[in-house]
């Protein structure tokens, strides 16, 4: 078969996000790099060392043959199940803003649910394309898959990580439903879902506290609300053109740690509402370009991996940009290629040089 060049529109929205994101680090995160590391350039290096990494490790992935991923994938995902019961190991696994998500020594760490998150796209596709047609039979199809699933989720719940376990979960759904499962079968799962949630929102306080200040944060606007009306402040003076490069106010100590999960907020303070819409068409247009490489691979495997890797960074976007502007709850989802990041943003430059690989064999 032969090989054509990786798709250039995906990879131009991926550079183009890692600019932009990179701008926005440093602009987002000078104030708190200055009164922490008094280096107002901290954060903004590290991400450029970070986009570096996951640069290289996507060029690699890119020139790699997808289909090898297929023999290992049950390796990578007994490697990524062993990584997250060390994490949550007292003295071994590291705690970072109240979850013990985190492996590692002094400054270098990683984040073994981001990588479980990759490993059980590149499982369930592997499985998916040998058996499609199981998935019509819930006990026999269906239910061994859920348990895995259900598995993973387990163990990044106790750490815990509400928002890596639910990107996780829906993306695998998405797996589900595009191989073939049935309504009836997701119908009934969506009631189980949304019990299971209710009991982890009540099993919780602070999520309960998260769930009702989404719903009127302005009842506890300096406690569970703060997050979200810190995030509307800043989006909302940025109307069309935003306030400049450089100009927001909302990180001068207001917005909690602007430079991750609410750095999209930033950018609208910064660049307004055109800014903010350019970012959604970038990643619009890689959403266009994945699901046409998904359409096009050449075989069942390159398809589910195709899928896997556009409904996990799609799913990621939409829940991000929601809890910043307002829509849900707050929980820790960073935006893919923007918020600054070590694990989250080299895994996810992988997964998208998983993505060209599988366009450089495409049917076209």
């Amino acid at each position: 078969m032969n090989k054509r060049q990786p798709d250039f529109v995906l990879v131009l929205c991926v550079v183009l996000l890692l600019v932009v994101g990179a701008l926005m680090v440093y602009s987002a995160s000078a104030a708190w790099g200055s009164f922490i590391f008094e280096d107002s350039w901290y954060f903004a290096k590290r991400q450029a060392l970070f986009a570096g990494l996951g640069l290289t490790v996507m060029a690699i992935t890119t020139h790699i043959d997808y289909r090898i991923w297929k023999r290992w994938s049950l390796s990578f995902l007994l490697i990524c199940f062993v990584l997250l019961i060390l994490v949550l190991i007292p003295g071994v696994g590291l705690v970072r803003g109240g979850a013990q998500s985190w492996l590692g020594v002094g400054a270098f760490s990683i984040q073994p649910s981001e990588f479980m998150k990759l490993s059980l796209i590149i499982f369930l596709a592997a499985v998916l394309a040998e058996r499609p047609e199981q998935l019509t039979s819930f006990k026999t199809g269906m239910l061994p898959l859920l348990l895995l699933i259900g598995a993973a989720f387990g163990l990044i719940m106790l750490q815990p990580d509400l928002g890596t376990g639910a990107v996780m979960v829906l993306t695998c759904m998405v797996l589900l439903f595009v191989a073939g499962g049935r309504y009836k079968h997701f119908f009934w799962l969506g009631m189980l879902g949304v019990s299971m949630f209710a009991a982890l929102v009540a099993a919780a306080p602070y999520r309960l506290q998260r769930l009702t200040s989404f719903l009127d944060p302005w009842s506890d606007a300096l406690g569970s609300g703060f997050q979200i009306i810190q995030s509307l402040y800043a989006i909302g003076p940025g109307g069309l053109m935003g306030l400049g490069f450089g100009e927001s106010r909302q990180k001068y100590f207001y917005l909690p740690e602007p430079q991750t999960d609410f750095i999209f907020a930033i950018l609208a303070e910064e660049t307004g509402f055109i800014g903010g819409s350019l970012v959604i068409l970038l990643f619009t247009a890689f959403m266009w370009r994945g699901i046409r490489i998904a359409m096009l691979a050449p075989d069942g495997f390159g398809t589910f991996l195709a899928v896997g890797i556009v409904g996990m960074l799609l799913i990621q976007v939409l829940i991000n940009i929601g809890v910043v502007t307002g829509m849900f709850p707050v929980t820790g989802i960073t935006l893919p290629f923007l918020s600054y990041g070590g694990s989250s943003l080299t895994l996810m430059l992988a997964a998208v040089g998983l993505l060209l690989s599988i366009s450089r064999y495409i049917e076209a």
